[in-house]
C-alpha cells in the first residue's frame, strides 16, 4: 500500500474545505476519526466546535458576526447507539442528522443519503461528504457533488471498507483545491498513515492547515474492544 503523509497532502492544498479521516492505529486496538473545517469568508471563520452530549456542533466564535447560519451551523459528529452497537457519524452539514434518524429507524444509510444532494450554494455546489464509524473498526465514506457543475445532476459515491488496515487511514474533502469557484473532490479518498495516537495526530494535522484558512480540528481515538472513546478539539478563535 502507498500511504500518503497526511501533513504533505494538506501542505500542498491550501484550501481543501471541510475533510474527513477515519482509519485504524498501528496496534489494530482503537480507530480513528478526524473532522476539520475552513472557511475564506467571515462567516466561515467565525466559529469554533464544542462539545455535546453525543459529539460536537459548529457554533459562532462572535454570535454578532454570524450572517448566515443555515451551511455553517450544524453537528458534524454524532454518536449512535444501535442493537449492533456505537456507530460514530460525522459529516460536513445537516445530514449528519439525516444518518441519525434513518438509522435509528433500521434503514440504509445508502437509503439516507439518497434522500440528500450537494449543498445549494452555487456556483461552487460544495459537496456533502460523510463517514460511518462502525462498532468493529470498518468504515465506510461518502460524497454527494455535482455533474459537471450542473444544479440538476447529483453523483452519490460510496467507499466502504470493511477490513481496515493497522497504521492507515482514507482522507476525503470537499474540495480539489483552491478557486473561484471551488472545485470539488475528485477520484477515490487518499491513501493515509495513521502513525501516532489521536493528540499527535491532530498536532500533525492542525499545524499542516492553511494558516490563514484552518478553523477548528476534531480528532477522536475509540478503543475497539471497549467502545471508549478519547477526543480533542483545537479551535483557532476562542
Amino acid at each position: 500500500m502507498n500511504k500518503q503523509d497526511i501533513s504533505l497532502l494538506l501542505r500542498e492544498n491550501s484550501y481543501p474545505g471541510r475533510g474527513i479521516i477515519l482509519g485504524r492505529t498501528p496496534d489494530y486496538k482503537k480507530a480513528v476519526l478526524a473532522y476539520f473545517i475552513m472557511g475564506r469568508s467571515e462567516n466561515s471563520r467565525n466559529r469554533i466546535f464544542a462539545e455535546t452530549i453525543d459529539g460536537i456542533k459548529t457554533q459562532a466564535s462572535d454570535p454578532s458576526k454570524m450572517t448566515d447560519p443555515s451551511l455553517v451551523i450544524y453537528t458534524p459528529v454524532r454518536r449512535v447507539e444501535l442493537d449492533c452497537g456505537v456507530i460514530h457519524i460525522v459529516t460536513n452539514g445537516d445530514h449528519t442528522d439525516t444518518l441519525r434518524e434513518y438509522l435509528t429507524e433500521g434503514k440504509d444509510y445508502v437509503e439516507a443519503l439518497a434522500s440528500r444532494t450537494f449543498e445549494p450554494d452555487a456556483p461552487n455546489y460544495t459537496p456533502r461528504i460523510s463517514g460511518l464509524l462502525f462498532p468493529r473498526g470498518s468504515y465506510m465514506l461518502s460524497i454527494l457533488k455535482t455533474l459537471g457543475s450542473n444544479p440538476d445532476c447529483c453523483q452519490h459515491h460510496f467507499f466502504t471498507y470493511d477490513a481496515p488496515q493497522p497504521g492507515v487511514g482514507h482522507f476525503i474533502h470537499t474540495y480539489k483545491s483552491d478557486g473561484d469557484p471551488l472545485p470539488s473532490f475528485e477520484g477515490e479518498p487518499a491513501l493515509v498513515a495513521i502513525d501516532c495516537d489521536y493528540r499527535k495526530l491532530a498536532d500533525k494535522i492542525w499545524d499542516a492547515m492553511d494558516e490563514e484558512n484552518k478553523v477548528a480540528l476534531f480528532v477522536c481515538e475509540i478503543d475497539i474492544e471497549t467502545g471508549k472513546h478519547s477526543s480533542m478539539i483545537i479551535n483557532k478563535l476562542t
